[in-house]
């Protein structure tokens, strides 16, 4: 079918083609929303601002990721295409090698300044948002290993399964998938080490745009009880995975048969056809073939319990659920196996059931570090030490940011109010690849004509009416 054979190319100077159209979307938000003023009002650290201010080297690492780019050597491309400097209205950007001094100029002092700068905008997009967003914020933090094959990077350490590199704290917000604190960390670092902090930082900002309520989700490993007084008493709610120690495994075995009741879990999905068969288990298949051990789960059940931790003044709700496993070799059961889970709350009216899902639903955040890490490319760790690092992950972790801040000022109202509020959700909900090819990568002509810079498009795709409607709100101021 693919019959083309007579192929030829051409050069033409009169059509000033762009292949990632969708930037300028992004350069009209960053000016829209005030980041651009607001990194330049907090950030000193060029003493001349010739040619470039701070906020230049900011989003120009943000810009690059958007485009496609990987790493710092990439932004060598961007400075060489006269198109896409016309489109942004300048005519040089940093190279490669200035990028990474400025990213070499950061303290950590400087990193929090940044990271709040972004956060004063952030409150200001939030709040831009129907009543029904600030009904609750879910707060999340987790660590995740930053491999590095390097031998010279400062601060780097070895993690606890041998791997080199760093180890970072990422603080999140559920609702939107946002990166609310980025920490980075030596690799050797324990993943809840300055957890605390940050989660204190991101309640002061969600209570300053306006949320209602607050709910803090975490691992066993962030259960901080010797923080949990502080939080319940300023009317956060909390739900932590606890360690299965023994004093709580001894409890959960001595609750009445009458304590426990069936965990049913809900379906992932709701089937709006006709229900299909199951394909055939190839996996499970070549486990009983070649007789592996095998873990099968029979059955969950969920009860409750009061338990004041050793750090706390007053008893918390702990929900345990107990799961019933088989130890299997082969087509042979070998034995049964009893395994228990504990969740740590000050919510006492929620059923146990809830909060169990509830607490299941952190593992989302998994997805958006995966991203960071592998769509964004936030955490390569592309300089020398561990401040400068640190550094270029904040500046590189914007790219998703403006992501989900297009998504969130797409207006919902109006007479198609309810398709447009689905499209919202979809595009804050798109993976940062999907998001590049139906936002970013879209063929342009840029003509420059009476003091304005025209994005011509060249080709269609189906989120182009989405994106029309994203840039007509950029055109206009946002509430105050």
């Amino acid at each position: 079918m693919f019959r083309g054979r007579n192929l030829h190319y051409e050069g033409s100077d009169r059509v000033r083609g762009l292949g990632a159209g969708g930037i300028g979307a992004m350069q009209l938000l960053a000016q829209r929303t005030g980041l651009t003023a607001a990194i330049d009002g907090s950030l000193r650290l060029l003493k001349v601002h010739q040619p470039y201010h701070e906020s230049d080297h900011v989003l120009n690492i943000a810009y690059n990721i958007l485009c496609g780019g990987k790493t710092l050597e990439d932004l060598e491309q961007r400075r060489q295409d006269e198109v896409y400097l016309g489109a942004l209205g300048t005519k040089v950007i940093p190279d490669p090698t200035t990028a990474g001094d400025f990213c070499r100029r950061f303290t950590a002092a400087d990193i929090e300044t940044l990271l709040a700068a972004i956060d004063r905008v952030r409150v200001k997009v939030w709040q831009q948002q129907p009543a029904e967003f600030l009904a609750e914020a879910i707060l999340e933090a987790d660590g995740t290993l930053a491999e590095t094959t390097g031998e010279c990077k400062e601060g780097m350490g070895i993690s606890y399964d041998g791997r080199w590199g760093y180890h970072p704290l990422v603080v999140t917000l559920a609702n939107t998938g946002e990166p609310l604190a980025l920490v980075n960390r030596s690799g050797n670092r324990p993943s809840h080490e300055g957890a605390a902090e940050r989660f204190d930082q991101a309640i002061a900002r969600c209570r300053e745009a306006g949320f209602e309520r607050i709910l803090l989700r975490g691992d066993t490993d962030f259960s901080s009880t010797r923080h949990l007084d502080r939080w319940n008493e300023a009317g956060v709610r909390f739900v932590f995975g606890i360690d299965a120690m023994r004093n709580l495994a001894e409890i959960a075995t001595g609750l009445s048969k009458r304590a426990w009741k069936r965990l049913e879990r809900p379906a992932k999905y709701a089937i709006q056809t006709q229900p299909r068969a199951r394909r055939e288990n190839i996996k499970e298949q070549i486990v009983v073939e070649r007789g592996y051990r095998n873990l099968r789960l029979n059955s969950e059940d969920v009860a409750e319990f009061d338990y004041q931790p050793g750090a706390c003044r007053r008893p918390y709700r702990v929900v345990v659920v107990r799961k019933n496993l088989s130890v299997e070799a082969g087509e042979y059961v070998l034995f049964d196996d009893v395994r228990y889970f504990f969740y740590l709350t000050n919510d006492w009216e929620a059923p146990a059931d809830e909060l169990v899902f509830l607490a299941n639903d952190r593992c989302n955040q998994e997805n958006l570090i995966a991203q960071l890490k592998n769509g964004v490319h936030a955490m390569r760790m592309p300089v020398d030490t561990l401040v400068s690092n640190w550094a270029y992950m904040v500046m590189a972790s914007l790219a998703w940011t403006l992501k989900a801040w297009f998504a969130l000022l797409l207006p919902e109202g109006g007479r198609w109010g309810e398709p447009h509020r689905e499209e919202k959700r979809e595009v804050l909900r798109m993976e940062f690849r999907a998001f590049q090819q139906a936002f970013i990568a879209m063929p342009c002509q840029i003509v420059r004509a009476g003091r304005r810079i025209v994005y011509r498009l060249l080709a269609w795709n189906r989120w182009q009416r989405v994106f029309l409607r994203g840039v007509e709100v950029l055109r206009q101021p946002l509430r105050c």
